[in-house]
């Protein structure tokens, strides 16, 4: 008998059953990809996913998620569905749009009115259709997350209008259709890595970047920028996919199983990230982050 601890959870192997727990020598181990630390909503959520597949599939599947992009940075994993070297991820709808064009809709800076108004679109047909213009990438989208709403940080002066961003060198992820909002709205545009961005901002190689409360916050990032505006420029959900390959192997009952461990995960992160929200604000108010709410978006 071996025990071990991988992603969060305790994971013990043997034949036969220990205390009365029987084993399925015949499970199947997927494997799921994730961008953001262990305790991340979304983080969260995958693992109580891989959990409700164990459970609803009677331990036919069981699941793995790797956080902290261990299994590669975001374009590298979509990649990997391809020959199916990942079985779940969640994607954000950006990367995915530099794949699957039909995403770029979720994308569009202010397309959404708020999460509310985005979950009523994506949890219905539309999210149904976007599903199936991901099949030819071998993936199957199951249930939406949350991205929250991103925004503007800056490192010397506050960002209020479009003219305040001209000429900024504003950080955006490596996905199409973030650098062609941030050049519509005046400012250079500049990919880079996610892990790059806090040394990126300390040393001047960018001016700023956007994302969200808890992205901002738990990163740090919050240190070196010390201005936030929340024009919440994008809404971008993040779809828990699964590969095509995988969907199609499984019966109509373990279908519906995954279906539905998808769906409560997505409730369970949507409640998480409310939370983290709130909890991320309050931290950056007390660093003494400048916040400037837009009223007038327009």
């Amino acid at each position: 008998m071996s025990i071990f601890w991988k992603s969060g959870r305790l994971a013990i192997l043997a034949s036969g059953a220990i205390l009365g727990l029987a084993v399925n020598a015949d499970a199947r181990e997927l494997r799921g990809w994730n961008l953001h630390v262990p305790d991340y909503p979304g983080s969260i959520a995958l693992e109580e996913f891989a959990d409700a597949v164990e459970a609803g599939t009677e331990g036919r599947f069981t699941g793995s998620v790797y956080h902290n992009g261990q299994l590669g940075d975001q374009r590298f994993a979509i990649e990997q569905f391809a020959f199916d070297g990942i079985d779940f991820a969640a994607f954000s709808g950006g990367s995915l749009g530099d794949f699957a064009p039909e995403l770029n809709i979720v994308s569009m800076p202010y397309v959404f009115q708020s999460q509310d108004h985005m979950f009523k679109v994506l949890d219905g047909e539309v999210g149904e259709r976007l599903s199936a213009a991901l099949e030819p990438y071998n993936m199957v989208a199951l249930a939406w997350y949350t991205g929250g709403a991103r925004s503007f940080y800056t490192v010397k002066s506050q960002v209020a209008t479009p003219e305040d961003l001209k000429g900024l060198k504003i950080r955006v992820p490596d996905a199409d259709i973030f650098v062609a909002t941030i050049e519509a709205l005046g400012a250079n545009a500049t990919p880079l890595a996610f892990g790059e961005v806090y040394t990126s901002l300390q040393t001047g190689v960018i001016d700023g970047a956007e994302n969200n409360a808890p992205s901002f916050e738990s990163t740090r990032h919050y240190e070196v920028a010390k201005f936030y505006t929340l024009d919440e420029h994008m809404m971008v959900p993040e779809a828990l996919v699964v590969s095509k390959t995988l969907w199609d192997s499984l019966s109509p009952e373990d279908q519906t199983a995954m279906r539905a461990a998808a769906r409560a995960s997505a409730e369970t992160q949507r409640k998480l990230w409310a939370d983290r929200e709130a909890t991320s604000t309050k931290i950056l108010q007390d660093a003494g982050v400048t916040i400037v709410k837009l009223e007038d978006k327009a």
